[in-house]
């Protein structure tokens, strides 16, 4: 693999922790994903690695894209407990 990408996420554990399985049935193989915690914020370090841009960017996109819908899930979760 020629090239490194590193996306870090910070925010509550719980939310790390759906984060981090919105991404896993996705293809391990091409990303490592843990979370790290210090004090009250948790750090979901994703590192992806890849041979080419192209690659690069595909893996990237699909995860961006995961992580997004569940962020926007725990959003509307968070919205309807208030409620």
């Amino acid at each position: 693999m020629g090239m490194r990408t590193v996306v870090i996420w910070r925010g509550c554990e719980d939310d790390a922790e759906a984060l981090l399985q919105a991404i896993t049935p996705d293809d391990g193989s091409t990303f490592t994903a843990e979370i790290h915690k210090e004090d009250d914020i948790a750090s979901l370090q994703i590192v992806v690695e890849a041979d080419s841009l192209r690659s690069m960017r595909a893996t990237i996109d699909d995860i961006l894209a995961c992580l997004s819908a569940a962020e926007s899930a725990l959003h509307m979760a968070s919205v309807q407990h208030l409620e």
